[in-house]
């Protein structure tokens, strides 16, 4: 979940008025502050990127428009009823995306529904991955973990953890480089 909410947050990180959130309270209803989700992680369209100690969907003007949940054995029954009838009726998810990390709670352990009049439709698998419109995304599984990946481009997208890896690996090849190289100087200095 940490991992999707970052890689999502650096993909639309040029785009000011797109909004990425896991884990915060979002308010619906001005009346009854007992009515809330919590998404595990949620995008929205149009609202200014910004940290929020929490979300209230009438002062900013929409419900988000895709929204992630991990489940597990504790959420499942949530995830796929109640929650999902809210998301659908009351906020009007554009998508809903399902991922259970252990196949133990959700079949099939990857699952995406589309908003199409007023009921979510399954979104269909593609080569083992879930297109999301909006986005402009696919999803796929990676073991235990929800990975997004680039159609256009074909690549996956990288945590903050894998790029700093690959920085660290380019910087010891780099530091192998030179010290071949230096050898090598040292070694023809030797001979001359």
């Amino acid at each position: 979940m940490v991992d999707l909410i970052d890689v999502l947050k650096r993909h639309f990180a040029g785009d000011p008025n797109t909004y990425v959130s896991g884990n915060l309270l979002l308010y619906y209803d001005p009346t009854d502050e007992r009515k809330h989700l919590s998404p595990d992680c949620s995008v929205v369209f149009g609202v200014p990127d910004h940290e929020r100690i929490n979300y209230l969907t009438w002062e900013e003007g929409k419900c988000p428009d895709v929204v992630f949940e991990v489940t597990s054995s504790s959420t499942k029954s949530a995830d796929t009823r109640r929650t999902f009838e809210k998301y659908r009726d009351v906020w009007k998810a554009k998508e809903y995306f399902l991922f259970d990390p252990f196949k133990d709670d959700l079949t099939p352990s990857m699952q995406g529904y589309r908003l199409r009049a007023g009921q979510y439709v399954t979104i269909p698998p593609r080569d083992g991955r879930l297109p999301s419109q909006l986005l402009g995304l696919h999803l796929e599984r990676d073991e235990n973990e929800l990975r997004l990946r680039d159609p256009a481009t074909g690549t996956r997208l990288r945590t903050t953890r894998e790029d700093a890896d690959a920085r660290h690996r380019r910087a010891d090849i780099e530091r192998q480089r030179a010290d071949a190289a230096e050898a090598e100087l040292a070694r023809l200095r030797s001979r001359l």
